[in-house]
């Protein structure tokens, strides 16, 4: 019996270094209930903005037919740009706050050839996604934003998938369903936004613990 279960914690010991060599296994549950919230404080506080009971922009300019004014210019004289920006920003941070946490308690190293690849298979559909939402503001089709960033985020985790836990998959694929929802309900695509990036992460994040971190 000693020696059967010696092998199986070889065999398990052997298995958790291929993981390590081959997957980003660092991410929390914490970073995903974290960024979860996050998205629910920034979409609450840009409501009254993206519903017009509020004044959209911090400059007061005409913009019918403004010159010297591009995309850029109108696009950072927004209230929610900077909202969303700052919402993406104490996401980020806090995301990895605790996925550093977790390396370093685990004795992983956050940085590595596994972090680079799962890096550049997230940025692909995120950079493409941004091109496109970014020229759909420029046609004035605000109302495809949010299934837009829901759609190509969604991509993006499936892309990334390979690389990283498995169950990011999953995720990934509610988003793109939640996106293509959202298209046939454009007017309501805060809560739609509120619901993917907040509801869904935070779902996913204490499931995440729950399964992996939960008795360490």
């Amino acid at each position: 019996m000693d020696q059967t279960r010696q092998s199986l914690e070889t065999l398990r010991d052997i298995k958790n270094m291929m993981e390590r060599s081959s997957r980003f296994i660092s991410l929390s549950g914490l970073s995903g209930i974290s960024a979860g919230i996050c998205a629910l404080i920034g979409a609450y506080i840009a409501a009254p903005y993206v519903f017009g009971t509020k004044d959209l922009f911090i400059d007061h300019i005409n913009y019918r037919g403004t010159e010297g004014y591009g995309d850029i210019g109108i696009i950072l004289n927004t209230r929610i740009f900077w909202i969303a920006a700052a919402t993406f920003l104490a996401a980020l941070i806090s995301a990895f706050v605790f996925t550093f946490i977790k390396s370093r308690r685990e004795g992983i190293p956050i940085w590595g050839n596994t972090a680079k690849r799962l890096l550049i298979n997230v940025s692909i559909p995120l950079l493409a996604g941004g091109i496109f939402l970014y020229k759909l503001m420029h046609f004035g089709t605000f109302g495809l934003i949010a299934p837009g960033c829901l759609i190509f985020y969604g991509l993006a985790l499936i892309n990334a998938s390979k690389y990283t836990l498995g169950e990011i998959r999953y995720l990934g694929f509610f988003q793109i369903v939640l996106g293509i929802i959202n298209l046939w309900f454009v007017g309501y695509g805060l809560y739609f936004w509120a619901l993917g990036f907040g509801v869904l992460h935070i779902a996913y994040g204490a499931y995440m613990w729950w399964k992996y971190e939960r008795n360490r």
